[in-house]
């Protein structure tokens, strides 16, 4: 079985989808869940809530619980 993690939340692929493994909801159908760790859904923008917008940043993850948070900015790897 093929898994990761959306918000921290464990997911499978059926080959044709990601679904929740909790509930076999399809992340498609529930796009907005709320992260495992804090339980609070992602911003209108889709920034995590723990984190909210970060000038200067390309992207951002608190990690959820899952893995180590990062965030990563607009110049990095810039020569």
């Amino acid at each position: 079985m093929i898994t990761g993690h959306i918000r921290g939340n464990t997911v499978f692929w059926t080959g044709q989808a990601w679904h929740y493994l909790d509930d076999g909801v399809a992340v498609d159908d529930d796009p907005d869940r709320p992260c495992a760790r804090c339980g609070r859904p992602p911003t209108p923008e889709g920034h995590d809530a723990c984190l909210g917008h970060i000038g200067g940043a390309s992207s951002a993850c608190c990690g959820h619980g899952v893995e180590r948070g990062y965030v990563k900015t607009q110049n990095e790897g810039a020569n």
